[in-house]
């Protein structure tokens, strides 16, 4: 077929629900996740008010911060928000199967950018989607391509679910040998925690004087933000949420940079910081947190708290386990990066 049109060979669905909506399964924006085909988050028999009806085989496209690339394939009929643009193929001129590596690829999504309109939440409209240009072959051709890229993606689902499973075996190896933290489960014996390890909250620093160019991670709540030429802690340490992301932990051995939005350990008391890590992870420290805005995690309330007090050998055995699934976790993202460069390549040449 050559070059054509998205607005030749597909379509924009309106159809709306007029009946009743119980038992539909919904979707918003936020289950649609990023650069991902399939969908596999929704939300059942829940109050909304939304209207728009979609049908299995259709694709979900965020419209709005198209920059997020979110878009997924409906496996079912549902409701969902106004702000996902239901597309659908014509059968004879866009193999349906085709349609979501169409939609799912880094020119389209481009594309849907250089459009959206609105500076805080920009949005695109179909008008202007329906406007892409890209390279279809005849419907023959089209087939061999919709089961390649099938393929592919399936291989690239299997390479996550091996990372997610990794991380499950470590969470179920600490609860192994450490049982619930919080529960102390295991009956070791307690001690206040600012025994265990003493937390101090972060530093702040301006983004205008930070260098980016150097190579100090700067941490925030969510982890690493940014880079600076200078550390502010020395040899390592772990990391928390202050404010914001709370209960998530880090973990670091280089020097680094914690933020006035984290917590950092000031001391560590001895213990070992690959443990500490998953300690306070499980710990749960999001259980003291305060405020219905942002929330906010103060050490004073948490510091007097009993944690178990662990032997070190054990704690030891721990970071070694991690060590070595952290090991896997590597190759395993490292060829998942191979794969997905590969997937998105071949995206760009038969579809760009």
């Amino acid at each position: 077929m050559g070059r054509v049109k998205l607005g030749e060979v597909a379509k924009e669905s309106r159809e709306t629900c007029k009946d009743n909506k119980s038992g539909l399964p919904i979707v918003g924006l936020e289950h649609l996740a990023s650069s991902e085909v399939t969908l596999s988050s929704w939300n059942d028999g829940t109050d909304n008010t939304f209207t728009k009806m979609f049908r299995k085989g259709q694709m979900l496209f965020g419209r709005r911060r198209a920059y997020l690339k979110k878009a997924a394939l409906a496996p079912f009929d549902g409701i969902c928000s106004g702000d996902i643009t239901i597309i659908e193929a014509i059968p004879d001129k866009l193999l349906p199967e085709l349609l979501p590596f169409v939609v799912q690829n880094d020119t389209f999504f481009d594309f849907a950018v250089g459009k959206s309109e609105g500076s805080l939440s920009p949005r695109v409209k179909w008008e202007q989607l329906s406007q892409f240009e890209f390279t279809l072959p005849p419907l023959a051709e089209q087939k061999k391509l919709a089961e390649l890229f099938w393929a592919a993606n399936t291989t690239r689902e299997a390479y996550k679910k091996l990372l997610a499973a990794t991380d499950e075996l470590v969470k179920s190896r600490f609860v192994e040998m450490f049982g619930d933290p919080v529960r102390n489960s295991k009956k070791f014996p307690t001690t206040e925690f600012v025994n265990v390890v003493k937390m101090q909250r972060g530093f702040d620093l301006p983004v205008h004087q930070r260098d980016s160019s150097g190579d100090i991670p700067l941490y925030a709540s969510n982890g690493i933000i940014d880079h600076h030429s200078e550390a502010k802690i020395l040899g390592g340490g772990v990391i928390t949420g202050d404010s914001g992301t709370i209960g998530k932990v880090y973990y670091t051995f280089d020097d680094y940079w914690p933020l006035n939005t984290t917590l950092f350990s000031l001391k560590l008391n001895g213990n070992n910081i690959i443990y500490l890590a998953y300690l306070l992870e499980y710990f749960n420290l999001s259980r003291f947190a305060t405020g219905s805005g942002v929330p906010t995690l103060n050490r004073n309330t948490f510091h007097s708290e009993q944690i178990i007090d662990v032997p070190f050998d054990l704690q030891t055995r721990f970071a070694d386990f991690v060590k070595q699934a952290d090991k896997s976790k590597l190759e395993l993202k490292r060829t998942l990066d191979e794969l997905e460069a590969v997937y998105r390549a071949l995206l760009r040449e038969h579809l760009g």
